[in-house]
């Protein structure tokens, strides 16, 4: 039995979809709403599905699980509620760390890319408590993704128990099938296909460093089925344990993105630079790009898919279509 918290999710379905088809038998954590986020989990429906506030009922009660997925959590990087964000994205995270440790049980969980912040340490993957204490996160989300690094450090600076495998992973910006229920924290190449498919141009925000030319803003963005793959690897990889990013491990501008969208879609390049809202100017990451080193030196030899070849997948193989779904 394996446990994907946020299953229903955008990334957890993604994974609950690739056990479902390995044959895996899988337990999801999370709310559906009214809003239709149980088609993310129609074509492969796990065993049971548990609300996150009996969750804690559920594992006292349960046969023991030989894995634990923890990607739930507030991921809204506009988020505003600290003792709401702090209770799921910390508190949670630290009972199913002692959960997993106490039972034996390996774990993986999403940390973010947001714990960089604005890039100024650079984007490497220093697991160590004194290059992690030097991070400074934009936003409420990126600082309780950094406090649960922090606390899992900590952890093994006093050698305390750990569970037998333990992962991070700092998503980097992440794209694909089943994201539709995200609302304002849709990835950009969803908005961008819905604005060139309805016939206008896709629209950019202008930068707002000195010397960056509208358009020029860069991110690592990542195509969703990469990410499951690497997930995958883990679990048949019981011997890795640490934090590693998780991109492609090059930054593509935004202008590229804005192109590679109408160009899937068989539109014309058009593109409008808006103003960005003054609630993200402070917040805002101008650049990110994963490096990828310790996780290829752990083993990791898989390919990551080029912006160009997701996001020709992502619109003509599921947003072009009357099934939207993976």
């Amino acid at each position: 039995m394996i446990l994907i918290t946020g299953g229903a999710g955008f990334i957890g379905s993604n994974l609950q979809a690739s056990l479902a088809r390995r044959g895996h038998e899988t337990v999801v954590v999370d709310t559906l709403g009214c809003a239709g986020k149980w088609r993310n989990l129609a074509k492969h429906p796990p065993a049971r599905v548990v609300p996150p506030d009996d969750l804690r009922a559920f594992l006292d009660s349960y046969p023991p699980m030989e894995m634990v997925f923890h990607l739930g959590a507030v991921s809204e990087t506009t988020a505003a509620d600290g003792d709401h964000t702090w209770a799921t994205n910390v508190e949670l995270s630290r009972f199913l760390w002692e959960w997993c440790a106490d039972r034996g049980v390996r774990m993986v969980y999403a940390s973010s890319a947001a714990t960089y912040g604005a890039g100024e340490q650079g984007f490497d993957d220093d697991f160590s408590l004194a290059a992690l204490e030097r991070l400074r996160p934009l936003n409420l989300y990126g600082w309780t993704k950094h406090a649960f690094d922090l606390l899992v450090a900590k952890v093994l600076t006093h050698r305390r128990e750990l569970p037998p495998q333990w992962v991070g992973l700092k998503f980097f910006n992440v794209y694909g099938p089943n994201e539709y229920h995200k609302g304002k924290m849709i990835s950009v190449v969803k908005v961008k296909h819905d604005e060139v498919a309805g016939g206008g141009p896709a629209r950019l925000f202008k930068s707002d460093q000195p010397g960056l030319p509208d358009g020029e803003q860069k991110r690592d963005f990542i195509w969703v089925a990469d990410i499951v793959d690497v997930m995958l690897w883990l679990m048949e990889t019981p011997s890795v344990n640490g934090l590693y990013n998780l991109g492609t491990g090059r930054a593509r501008t935004y202008l590229d993105l804005a192109h590679a969208v109408c160009d899937a879609a068989g539109r014309p390049h058009a593109v409008e630079f808006i103003d960005m809202p003054a609630s993200l100017q402070s917040q805002y990451q101008s650049f990110t790009e994963a490096r990828m080193d310790r996780l290829r030196a752990a083993g990791y030899t898989g390919q990551f898919t080029p912006m160009e070849e997701g996001i020709r997948r992502y619109v003509q193989d599921y947003l072009a279509t009357p099934d939207l779904y993976i």
